[in-house]
């Protein structure tokens, strides 16, 4: 389903309103993002691992964005459940298929949160010997708690609003509108909007 700016989606007691990242503004980070990879990675081929489900849009357009050979794998963790809060605790739900022993990684993320989910993935990953770890991650939350230096990639700082779109849900709703907006919950709670 494609969004447009005066377009507003109600579903389960959610409303999506305010546009916060265009779908023409993501595009264009992440092309830059696919040039800097290219560049960095230049006579290598990286393994990018996707973090289900929300950043299966964003790997599949940065992945085209990479001018060389790439390889996929997915995990999915969880730290949510089917609430919009963390619970503080993460699990693998799918591992990985293809050994990162002496490969060229780059985690690709939809959202850092409180960095708890990624600060897992690295050292899960970073046990297995890849010959270089990285991550790219679409959005940054604005208070996340993970180290500078871990973000190698990163697209857009975001506010802590909850959020959904390109990949981002609620409920597994509104993954496919192809920019990013607010939503707000009937209640007006307060939630984490995305992989911690």
């Amino acid at each position: 389903m494609a969004s447009d700016q005066g377009a507003f989606l109600s579903a389960g007691g959610y409303t999506v309103g305010r546009l916060l990242i265009s779908e023409e503004d993501l595009q264009a980070r992440i092309r830059a993002l696919g040039e800097e990879i290219t560049s960095d990675y230049a006579g290598r081929a990286p393994l990018l691992v996707g973090v289900l489900k929300g950043a299966f849009m964003f790997m599949s357009d940065l992945s085209r964005a990479i001018d060389l050979p790439v390889e996929f794998d997915f995990m999915a963790v969880s730290s949510y459940g089917h609430s919009t809060r963390s619970s503080g605790v993460v699990r693998i739900v799918k591992d990985l298929d293809i050994d990162l022993a002496d490969r060229d990684v780059i985690i690709v993320e939809d959202i850092i949160d409180s960095g708890l989910t990624l600060n897992y993935l690295r050292r899960n990953l970073l046990a297995r010997n890849p010959a270089s770890l990285e991550v790219c991650a679409l959005l940054v939350r604005e208070n996340h708690r993970v180290d500078a230096a871990i973000l190698r990639y990163e697209g857009f700082r975001v506010p802590s609003d909850f959020l959904v779109g390109y990949g981002l849900d609620v409920n597994e709703r509104f993954r496919n509108l192809s920019d990013i907006r607010v939503v707000t919950a009937a209640s007006d709670a307060a939630n984490d909007g995305g992989v911690a």
